[in-house]
């Protein structure tokens, strides 16, 4: 069964061009599954302090994952898979009994602990670092492939 999916993505505002693309992948996914696109706002409270930083995200992140959630984090270290694998993921999670995949793009300084140990499963989009905005569209096009 196809489950609903989110991405939660740390950042700032984004792109034109960003949302553009995210639009138009969110209408190509329309007829396949259910999709919710959500951005935490990368440090909320303009901490000094990188850990303050990524602890304020994380709660933020948090609060939007669900107790039956399916979570895939990515990061640069997570690891590597290709779209068949891809696939394989979303259809794996769809046999869980969750109820909803929720994929998680970090912010500049990646996840927190909390974040990490939620994962079901640490997934990267390249071995090189992504910007969220860049994660985010190659994120939007496997799901869509």
């Amino acid at each position: 069964r196809a489950l609903p999916v989110r991405v939660i993505t740390v950042g700032k505002k984004r792109l034109e061009g960003v949302r553009l693309l995210v639009d138009e992948y969110k209408t190509k996914l329309k007829p396949y599954c259910s999709f919710e696109d959500s951005l935490v706002r990368s440090n909320p409270r303009n901490a000094q302090d990188v850990r303050a930083q990524v602890e304020d995200e994380e709660v933020a992140v948090m609060k939007l994952i669900g107790p039956d959630d399916w979570v895939v984090v990515l990061d640069e270290r997570g690891r590597d898979v290709d779209s068949e694998q891809m696939a394989e993921l979303l259809g794996d999670a769809g046999n869980s009994g969750a109820s909803r995949i929720s994929f998680c793009i970090g912010g500049a300084y990646g996840h927190g602990s909390e974040v990490r140990k939620r994962a079901n499963v640490t997934i990267r989009l390249s071995s090189m670092v992504l910007n969220h905005q860049i994660a985010l569209v190659v994120l939007m096009e496997q799901l869509y492939r």
